[in-house]
């Protein structure tokens, strides 16, 4: 997907140098001809604009205070500030108030492009960092989930009503589906946010020793009990307990497991006494435990004791308009990891990836991306980046376009993104997921309209192919505002 620029220049001819440059180097660029209708396109994340470039010397409000404001909003948006004379004062003052880059105009288009590219490296480091971070401190939230597809949507509203209590959740979905993404949300999003999240695979434990790792052990209560462990219930307390593959523990450890949710307590292996534990449980499978329960091959009183909240995650194949912003985020992971600095996916490689049926799901489609990222030798991946699948694809001009979503998670009414791969900035989608009504959407595109055309009412009724009488009564209409400097 295209990243956005935000040029901010008072000067219109520098605005359109500055739009080619950007746009010629396959960049989506939206312009402000001052520094408040700047601020107010670049202030709220929902706009979708990945860096600005500042013009500093501006009437009205001037770039640097929009800068400071900037700063103030949006502390991660990288903003590149621009003017005709450059003493080293400005430099200081401006690099002080947040932005990351300067140069002076007039300036060459690769130097341009070299700074914005830096640019949105340096804030891509950054976002990474800050989501290992909310990771590593039990902090992810639903916010950190690439989860627009409309199958995920239950997903999220189902996740953010468990996060309100404690009540034990089991998680259903195929491998590699992201379960253990939504639990670590779940716990995010509840009041156990930052306390231990502690993981068990249990289908990756021994028999013989499932029962140490789970309620820990004395030292000494077995051969090779060298030492006293405490166990994951413990390690978990205050916090979560995730337990991924639960069809899989074997029946006479589901009888204890089954006793110490029912008594908060676990008796390690070896001790006299039982130990106190407030753990929230959350279990994952992709087996049918209901199926394993006629079976005979799991307990249903556990059943039930984990089932009370089950939430079901939707495969890759059923949510495949995410596959873009997912292809965007493992590739901006994996240029953090190995110092690479690819930009993205071509199209035909995103249509490619968008019509192949992932069996492993998101975690085969990470790996995917990652080998791509080593293999690749441009700027760009492309099909053949991807041996295995382009092997398998038939011929890439027959697959339909690939489907895009907005890219903030959660934002059912930020802008959907338009065939041409530009990021249409009148919101079609209320927040309910719903298309909002003809009249919202006609008031948004004529306020857009007077903006982008600077007021010049004979181009704007022109391109839209109204009458001025017409457009001046719409204008009146919505109480919309023409600053008679540029009216036409």
């Amino acid at each position: 997907m295209a990243k956005t620029v935000l040029v901010v220049d008072d000067d219109p001819t520098q605005r359109r140098l500055l739009q080619a440059a950007v746009e010629k180097a396959g960049f989506a660029c939206r312009t402000a001809p001052d520094g408040e209708s700047g601020f107010a396109l670049a202030a709220d994340p929902k706009d979708g604009v990945d860096v600005v470039l500042l013009d500093l010397i501006m009437p009205g409000l001037s770039g640097m205070e929009t800068l400071e404001r900037l700063s103030e909003r949006r502390p991660d948006l990288p903003v590149v500030v621009l003017t005709a004379t450059g003493g080293i004062d400005t430099v200081v003052q401006s690099m002080r108030a947040g932005a990351i880059d300067f140069f002076v105009k007039p300036a060459s288009p690769e130097r341009i492009i070299v700074s914005i590219r830096n640019a949105l490296k340096m804030s891509s480091l950054s976002g990474e960092v800050k989501r290992l971070s909310r990771k590593a401190e039990g902090g992810m939230a639903f916010e950190d989930m690439i989860a627009s597809a409309p199958a995920m949507r239950q997903v999220l509203k189902m996740g953010q009503r468990a996060a309100s209590s404690d009540i034990p959740v089991l998680i259903l979905g195929e491998s590699g589906s992201g379960k253990e993404v939504v639990a670590r949300c779940i716990q995010g999003a509840s009041e156990r946010a930052g306390k231990p999240f502690v993981t068990v695979n249990c289908g990756a434990i021994p028999e013989n020793l499932v029962e140490s790792i789970l309620f820990g052990h004395e030292k000494g209560a077995f051969t090779g009990a060298v030492s006293k462990s405490l166990g994951k219930f413990v390690e978990a307390d205050g916090g979560t307990l995730f337990l991924d593959e639960i069809g899989e523990l074997p029946l006479d450890m589901q009888v204890k497991l089954l006793r110490a949710l029912q008594e908060g307590e676990v008796d390690a292996v070896g001790s006299r006494r039982p130990t106190k534990v407030d753990v929230r449980i959350i279990s994952a499978t992709n087996r049918d435990l209901a199926g394993q329960v006629a079976a005979g091959t799991f307990r249903e009183d556990l059943y039930y004791r984990l089932n009370v909240f089950p939430i079901d995650v939707a495969s890759l194949r059923e949510r495949r308009e995410d596959i873009p912003a997912l292809v965007d985020h493992f590739v901006t992971r994996f240029n953090a990891a190995e110092g690479t600095k690819i930009l993205g996916a071509q199209d035909d490689t995103l249509k490619m990836l968008c019509a192949f049926d992932w069996p492993g799901n998101v975690r085969q489609l990470e790996n995917a991306v990652f080998r791509a990222v080593v293999l690749c030798d441009g700027d760009w991946l492309r099909p053949e980046d991807f041996p295995q699948i382009s092997g398998m694809m038939p011929d890439l001009e027959s697959l339909p376009d690939a489907p895009v979503l907005p890219r903030a998670a959660n934002d059912l009414a930020a802008p959907v993104q338009a065939v041409r791969g530009e990021v249409s900035p009148v919101p079609i989608f209320d927040e309910g997921g719903d298309i909002r009504s003809l009249e919202e959407i006609e008031r948004d595109l004529l306020a857009f309209a007077i903006d982008h055309y600077e007021g010049h009412m004979s181009e704007i009724s022109r391109r839209l192919g109204i009458g001025r009488s017409t457009l001046y009564r719409k204008v009146r209409e919505y109480d919309l505002t023409v600053r008679e400097r540029e009216a036409g």
